[in-house]
């Protein structure tokens, strides 16, 4: 895993393994599918009174957000490529308290990958020192 992906990613773990939660482009298209936008999707986490709804979303969310780590090393390890996580395999190796906690970490997945990094370097015709 590189740099920039360590610095936008949350680490959980599921089953005695540790798992980075990442908020790629491609997992924002998935969230934009289900939720409308980024913004409609803590709306929905903060507001479910459904307590079997909101475990669903959020072994959703570990699902699609941890894979894309997965994703991301089998894109650069073709010869050593991992199993996906299935949302059956986080059902079964978590309990409903780490999924609570676990929002936080989708959370802070979240603000790290919508977080904007604006460097200024001086121009070329300041004079630097």
């Amino acid at each position: 895993m590189d740099t920039a992906a360590n610095e936008r990613s949350a680490v959980i773990e599921i089953g005695g393994e540790e798992y980075r939660l990442i908020l790629t482009t491609k997992a924002t298209k998935e969230i934009a599918k289900r939720y409308g936008g980024l913004e409609n999707l803590g709306n929905k986490l903060m507001n479910t009174k459904d307590f079997e709804l909101a475990l669903d979303e959020i072994v959703w969310l570990i699902t699609l957000l941890s894979n894309q780590s997965i994703l991301i090393h089998n894109l650069r390890n073709k010869d050593a490529k991992k199993e996906l996580l299935s949302e059956e395999e986080i059902e079964l190796l978590t309990t409903p308290f780490e999924l609570a906690e676990y929002k936080n970490a989708i959370m802070a997945s979240m603000k790290k990958g919508t977080k904007r990094h604006i460097e200024s370097e001086p121009s070329k015709n300041e004079e630097v020192g």
